[in-house]
């Protein structure tokens, strides 16, 4: 009998309500690279498990790093000082499962040191310039095989690989310095370009060179995807979370089914998408996950939540619980928290190149620093755009010097004038997933740094 099967015939022994087990084994390569060069190749290897039982409506869980004996004990030692959760129904039972393409990679999951460090030379070589002075990053591997068990029926399992670099470029020339950064992470090995991120890194900052001082007003503003995708992870996202909207800690509260921003904008959390980081077929307790609206031709039409925060709110998970890993997939966390799995600007009809032609007076943003919320509650929040800066006018650009940017969700989306047909995986350090391409927001004032 496995570790899995060994803990839940103890809890069915016990008598105990319900159990759940999360299993995960990760393997995980890192490359960093500092200077120009390559300073730490590092494999890891790590399995883990956790448990939540609920037995009289209390909920006790636990995580173990091994197969540790009597840990069903240990954790029932602590049942005594939970309180009962009233709300609670009761954990998924099975149900039907669609499969996602382009998720498990043969070729990652087995991929070798050695040719990792070949995958970060060719990062290093396309970011190579006679303007450059110093070019530094990361990449990271990772494959993981997931299982999810509990006392209902429900057993899943899932076989998932995530690739993810990153490389900054810093340049001095022409007495300020600039900076540009590449980015690119997939489920496969097809959808990661090494070249790519080099040579995006490259252009951004040696485009970026003698930049002009931006004077502070306001802009129509183009934020290219890595940009958006800052915006969606750190500003957008957490408005839309039950838990936040119930508690009156969204800035939509209270606004579902009305209209919060222009009609032309729809927002998913698609976790089919082929290739996307935060795809799956079920989620981290095993209901079966869906793509849903969260704003749909302007309105607001859906929320995102787990078991817990469904059942305190009198409805039903969304199938958002989500066990979220460093540095990509899934961790054994005892307790999963309502998340979106890819959260997803849907592409409008424009290039982004008909995008900055159309635009009189602009700003383009190739990425954003510092980005988080200010006052939640109203929508407000902060930024600082520092790398891949250009100054439009009439359509024709140039460089521009740093600006931070004070301004408010709930005015930008109302703002939203373009979206174009350009979208990336975007990931963030630390983050959620999201799909977004360029997309154009009028009237934001900035201030100069």
């Amino acid at each position: 009998m496995s570790y899995c099967d060994d803990i839940l015939a103890k809890s069915r022994a016990l008598h105990l309500d319900e159990c759940e087990i999360a299993s995960i084994q990760k393997n995980i390569t890192t490359v960093r690279i500092t200077d120009s060069e390559i300073v730490e190749v590092k494999q890891n290897q790590d399995e883990s498990v956790a448990i939540r039982i609920i037995d009289k409506k209390r909920i006790i869980s636990g995580r173990s790093s091994t197969n540790e004996k009597n840990f069903l004990e240990k954790i029932l030692e602590t049942r005594q000082f939970t309180k009962p959760k009233d709300f609670w129904k009761t954990l998924p039972y099975p149900s039907k499962i669609t499969p996602i393409n382009k998720t498990h990679d043969p070729r990652l999951e087995n991929i070798s040191g050695s040719s990792a460090v070949d995958i970060a030379n060719e990062m290093i070589n396309s970011s190579i310039h006679k303007d450059i002075i110093r070019i530094s990053g990361s990449l990271n591997i990772v494959s993981e095989k997931f299982h999810l068990m509990n006392t209902n029926g429900v057993d899943c399992s899932d076989e998932s690989t995530f690739i993810s670099a990153t490389i900054n470029t810093d340049s001095d020339t022409g007495g300020l310095p600039v900076s540009g950064i590449g980015a690119s992470c997939a489920r496969t090995l097809d959808g990661f370009s090494a070249h790519r991120v080099g040579s995006d890194a490259l252009e951004m900052c040696t485009s970026s060179i003698g930049p002009k001082k931006i004077e502070p007003e306001s802009y129509d503003i183009i934020f290219e995807p890595f940009a958006f995708g800052e915006l969606l992870a750190f500003v957008f996202s957490a408005n839309f979370n039950l838990k936040t909207y119930s508690e009156k800690r969204s800035c939509f509260s209270d606004k579902l089914g009305e209209c919060v921003s222009d009609e032309n904008f729809t927002l998913i959390d698609d976790p089919h998408s082929p290739d996307g980081i935060g795809s799956k077929s079920f989620d981290d307790e095993g209901t079966a996950t869906t793509p849903q609206s969260l704003i749909k031709s302007g309105i607001l039409s859906g929320l995102y939540s787990d078991s817990f925060e469904a059942f305190k709110n009198e409805t039903s998970s969304s199938g958002n619980a989500v066990r979220l890993g460093s540095p990509m997939g899934r961790q054994a966390q005892p307790l999963p928290t309502p998340l979106p799995h890819n959260i997803k600007v849907v592409n409008g009809d424009f290039t982004k190149e008909e995008i900055i032609k159309d635009t009189k007076k602009g700003i383009l943003v190739g990425r954003l620093w510092y980005t988080y919320p200010v006052n939640p509650e109203q929508g407000d929040f902060s930024c600082t755009a520092r790398s891949g800066i250009k100054i439009i006018e009439n359509g024709k650009i140039c460089p521009g010097g740093s600006v931070r940017i004070v301004h408010n969700l709930k005015t930008l989306l109302k703002n939203i004038s373009s979206i174009a047909n350009d979208p990336k995986n975007i990931l963030q350090w630390g983050s959620i997933p999201s799909i977004t391409p360029t997309v154009k927001v009028g009237k934001i004032r900035v201030s100069p740094l």
